[in-house]
């Protein structure tokens, strides 16, 4: 079995939360709820985490599927260096960031959900994880041979015209019905 990326799940899970913090945050600022101020920096943490989390790291193994989009992120966060790529980093500024949520009813599920992100990131970190940006690829080509530049010169080869006629002769023979059939009404 090969070893677990914690730093995906992390990645999903704070990108979740990031969703359920800023519709957590509309909604206290919508309803005016008392302390919508809590409700206000949801939203703002909320915008935040998305845009840090929405590019994802590339696979130490196998093969990494960016998200749509995500280029523009991507450079965004890699500009920042290696604060953003720094698992431990990201833990710990998860966790500074969902304590406020915590004061309000409307704002405590992305809080909780954050918060783990945090424990999952603390865990990848730990494992010697760290963000790597998906960059595209540039297409190595290989220079072209001169023999396919080139068009043959001669025909391919064909069999003697004998042995061209028998192949079409046993051709027609396969299609012939050796029995003759006739409907009875």
């Amino acid at each position: 079995m090969g070893k677990i990326e914690w730093a995906m799940w992390a990645n999903e899970q704070a990108l979740a939360s990031g969703l359920i913090l800023l519709t957590g945050g509309i909604v206290g600022v919508a309803g005016q709820f008392r302390g919508w101020q809590f409700a206000a920096y949801a939203v703002a943490a909320g915008v935040f985490v998305c845009l840090l989390e929405y590019p994802r790291s590339k696979r130490s193994k196998g093969t990494s599927v960016e998200r749509s989009g995500q280029y523009c992120f991507t450079v965004c966060v890699k500009a920042f260096g290696p604060l953003t790529r720094n698992y431990y980093f990201r833990a710990f500024l998860h966790a500074a960031i969902c304590v406020p949520g915590g004061f309000m009813l409307a704002t405590v599920l992305g809080c909780v959900c954050l918060g783990i992100a945090s424990l999952i990131y603390l865990v990848a970190a730990i494992r010697g994880e760290h963000w790597e940006p998906i960059l595209p690829v540039k297409e190595f080509r290989k220079p072209v041979a001169d023999s396919i530049k080139n068009p043959p010169q001669n025909p391919p080869p064909r069999p003697p015209a004998d042995m061209r006629r028998k192949q079409a002769d046993l051709e027609r023979a396969a299609y012939d019905n050796p029995f003759s059939v006739t409907a009875n009404e």
